[in-house]
């Protein structure tokens, strides 16, 4: 596998995300530590303290990690995060079918590859965590997943049914009896290779019919990764929320003081960028059996959760002590309980989570938490050689690929129009026409009954050139025909929908082409001092 770098800045990225990479300096406000300085990075490290307790924290991830049948590189690591010096880099994502985007497995290598990178510079332990979004209950983002059809070039998407309203979180969601209908049309579009067998053994025996979406989701994840010493958290399990009951409830406790820090740096940020997540009187959602999880908000008694609970000021905190599994974190609690859980130095984001980040720095002095390291994941796009090999014949940069297909034709023919047909023909004509002008004059002075002849010769010659021109005419439009077909292939398999390949395309597709190994490769390629630029990975 070839790797190459190539900028954010011509790629679909927003500005906030663009400004975080190439002028952090502009963004530094909003949190907590430079990961492009190394400087900064030391001293994060060197002064990093987790005041929770580490065996407690071993207890926790050993019972969580024990349904996921996890490799010993991860026992052992979970073990390694009992020392007292053992940093994590955790990364997470939410449960998707059959794994998700290609982007969940570029965020898993970040984590793995950075934890690495840290452990190896800092000479202390750094475990690569994956943080499950167990208590999501955005059923719609996780039920259907996307491949290339390669005779087509068009994209195909795959779908779990719908629910209605009223949805459990999806970790506890049983994979309905329809992932066998899904199943074989998803094995009908990826046609059979060398590795075909091997990924499917792999998925039916991860995402099996009245399993749970957790249990689906992290088995595959660990199968995958967890040989790389990866470990497994989540917040939706008994122990875990016993931990960090008080946490919930001091959330609670100062809602006021958090959504103002909360406010303050949304403010701040929309200013010149955009703000990812709206803000709520809380940030957590309530467990209902009949309604399922439903978010807590204020009014003039004190707080309730839609029509299936209220509290009075003061009670909503004394049901969380009492009864902390009835309650679930919002996209903004969810990283302050996971650093309360774990010894967090790092966390690898995507382009949406680093903007959400920017709105936390504050609440993370309402927790007396610091943020930790924000470093963007690897972002890539993978290339066949087939494809390679076409887009070096084209006149583009890969970025302009990511243009809308009737654009990309339009700029072939402006690129690719060397010269005027019309003009080249008629020019010789003339030529022609001067030349059998004085020839002729030769000619009649022989014999004057010629002349005709000449004149003859001269239209023939002339038809000829017709032909000629026709031909040449359909040769152009046959190449440019090829040419404008390789411009559609090309753009469905890198940009697809008009999208960067990462978020649409899973991950799947690419291991039943090149292995469920592939992974492996990828983070066998990545240089030992790797940098935050997307990726173009070539596999040969």
């Amino acid at each position: 596998m070839q790797v190459s770098n190539y900028s954010f800045e011509h790629l679909p990225f927003s500005k906030l995300f663009k400004t975080y990479v190439n002028d952090f300096g502009q963004l530094a406000k909003f949190y907590d530590t430079n990961p492009f300085d190394e400087e900064a990075v030391a001293r994060k490290i060197n002064s990093f303290e987790f005041a929770g307790d580490r065996q407690q924290i071993v207890n926790i991830l050993t019972s969580f990690n024990d349904r996921f049948d996890i490799h010993q590189a991860a026992v052992q690591n979970i073990n390694r995060l009992g020392e007292n010096r053992s940093l994590a880099v955790v990364t997470g994502q939410q449960l998707g079918i059959y794994g998700g985007p290609l982007y969940t497995v570029l965020k898993t290598i970040s984590a793995i590859h950075l934890a690495g990178q840290l452990e190896e510079t800092y000479d202390r332990p750094v475990v690569p965590v994956f943080w499950l979004a167990d208590e999501d209950h955005d059923y719609e983002e996780i039920r259907s997943l996307t491949v290339l059809n390669n005779e087509t070039d068009e994209v195909e998407r795959y779908d779990l049914p719908a629910k209605g309203d009223g949805l459990s979180t999806v970790a506890e969601m049983p994979i309905p009896k329809q992932i066998t209908e899904l199943r074989e049309k998803l094995k009908g579009t990826l046609y059979d290779t060398d590795f075909t067998d091997e990924l499917w053994d792999l998925l039916d025996n991860c995402f099996e019919s009245g399993q749970s979406f957790r249990l689906s989701f992290g088995r595959f994840i660990s199968k995958l990764f967890s040989k790389h010493g990866l470990v497994l958290a989540g917040s939706n399990h008994p122990n875990v929320k016993e931990h960090t009951a008080k946490l919930l409830q001091r959330s609670v406790n100062h809602a006021t003081e958090i959504r103002e820090s909360l406010e303050d740096q949304t403010t701040a940020l929309a200013e010149h960028y955009h703000q990812q997540v709206t803000l709520y009187d809380s940030n957590l959602f309530y467990l209902d059996e009949d309604i399922g999880r439903t978010k807590i908000s204020r009014n003039s008694n004190g707080w309730h959760a839609g029509t299936a609970r209220d509290w009075e000021p003061g009670k909503l905190a004394e049901e969380i002590t009492e009864q902390p599994e009835k309650f679930s974190p919002n996209v903004f609690m969810r990283p302050i309980l996971q650093d309360l859980l774990l010894p967090t130095i790092g966390y690898v984001a995507g382009p949406g989570e680093t903007a959400y980040f920017g709105q936390m720095k504050g609440m993370y002095d309402c927790f007396d938490l610091e943020m930790p390291i924000i470093f963007p994941r690897l972002s890539a796009t993978i290339i066949e050689p087939a494809i390679d090999r076409i887009m070096n014949e084209l006149p583009f940069e890969f970025h302009e690929f990511s243009q809308r297909i009737e654009d990309l034709e339009s700029t072939y023919v402006d690129r690719t129009e060397q010269r005027d047909l019309e003009a080249l023909f008629s020019d010789w004509k003339e030529e022609i026409k001067e030349l059998a002008t004085s020839r002729k004059e030769n000619i009649s002075a022989i014999d004057s009954t010629l002349e005709g002849a000449v004149e003859k010769s001269t239209a023939r010659y002339f038809g000829e050139l017709d032909k000629l021109k026709g031909k040449v005419y359909r040769a152009v439009k046959k190449k440019d025909e090829i040419q404008l077909k390789r411009i559609a292939r090309i753009k469905a398999n890198l940009f697809p929908q008009n999208g960067l390949q990462e978020r649409v395309i899973a991950g799947i597709f690419f291991m039943n082409k090149y292995g469920i190994d592939i992974w492996d490769q990828l983070l066998e390629s990545l240089a030992d001092d790797e940098t935050f630029d997307h990726h173009k990975l070539l596999h040969l």
